[in-house]
């Protein structure tokens, strides 16, 4: 099935063709990236709609585009094919952007909440392939998931299911999706520079000297990219930064386990690169809270598509609203 994908991010966005097969996407074309910041909102709009009807014009007459899938940052309605007012996307307020695709493309268009896309390409595609129930969990910038219920997207009364970055695991803690000591203060890109400056600081005052921050000044600059590296490298205070990141994501994956049951939850981004120093600590909160016949029936693994994600996640919302309504 050919299809079209389209990405909606802060930073970029892309339309790539694509096909999807059973077990596989193959992306055969990719569009130019645009700068999300370089132009308005409706420039944006009018740019991405040409380079879906350029996909239209690179096939012959016996291929068809079947749809086009969207994959953006909530807050959303994918009932009504709209985005509403994303913190990351400043003045894309309340756009119709199904409709608008679907009149200057005569295609078909659905929109997905950016984690329920990846969602759905880790169950169709990755990690959760053959599962009925999977929770899929960003833990990049920030943390959010997918859930995928009785072999169905679950989205919620107002497509605000799986927004677990907001759950409270303490009550003091990094700040995430704001709220103090949530679940994304410490499961989260953000969460863990904030859990490192903090953890810096208390050495500091103890008068020890932090290897992964030598001199106070650059404090501020501390990354969650530089602890993850550092613990890697075997960096004594990353890996104990990390350590409570584990513990805390232990925490939270119990709770999604004892309500939901799944059969797999995959975890993307940070957890992938840093399994070895997060997991440890994360299964052992998890053998102590959740029930057992829950924790034996669930596997928890690394997302097989963190690198692609981004390229098929749109193609895969077109293809999966397409069987949908089939």
């Amino acid at each position: 099935m050919l299809v079209v994908g389209v990405d909606i991010g802060g930073t970029k966005c892309a339309v790539n063709l694509g096909e999807v097969l059973e077990g596989r996407a193959n992306v055969i074309h990719k569009c130019k990236i645009r700068e999300t910041k370089s132009c308005s909102p409706q420039e944006m709009l009018d740019g991405l709609a040409e380079d879906i009807v350029s996909c239209k014009g690179l096939l012959d007459g016996s291929q068809q585009i079947q749809g086009i899938g969207i994959s953006c940052g909530g807050p959303l309605n994918s009932k009504t094919g709209t985005i509403l007012s994303p913190p990351n996307l400043p003045g894309w307020d309340n756009i119709p952007i199904t409709d608008f695709f679907r009149e200057k493309t005569q295609l078909p268009a659905w929109l997905c909440n950016d984690a329920n896309a990846c969602a759905i390409a880790e169950w169709k595609l990755g990690a959760g392939k053959g599962c009925s129930n999977m929770i899929f969990i960003t833990f990049g910038t920030g943390l959010g998931a997918g859930l995928i219920l009785d072999n169905r997207l679950y989205s919620g009364t107002c497509d605000m299911a799986g927004e677990i970055g907001h759950i409270r695991l303490a009550d003091y803690g990094p700040t995430g999706y704001g709220k103090m000591g949530s679940f994304e203060g410490f499961c989260s890109g953000g969460g863990i520079a904030q859990l490192a400056k903090s953890m810096i600081l208390e050495e500091s005052q103890k008068g020890h000297k932090a290897e992964l921050c030598k001199n106070l000044s650059e404090l501020e600059k501390i990354t969650a990219a530089q602890v993850g590296i550092a613990a890697k490298n075997g960096d004594r205070l990353s890996l104990k930064i990390l350590k409570q990141v584990g513990l805390q994501l232990g925490k939270g994956l119990s709770v999604l386990m004892d309500i939901f049951n799944p059969d797999c939850i995959v975890i993307g981004s940070i957890f992938t690169r840093n399994y070895d120093e997060i997991w440890p600590y994360a299964e052992h909160v998890i053998e102590k809270e959740t029930l057992q016949a829950v924790r034996e029936s669930c596997k928890i693994v690394p997302s097989q598509l963190s690198e692609s994600v981004g390229d098929i996640a749109g193609l895969i919302v077109a293809d999966y609203n397409i069987r949908l309504e089939n």
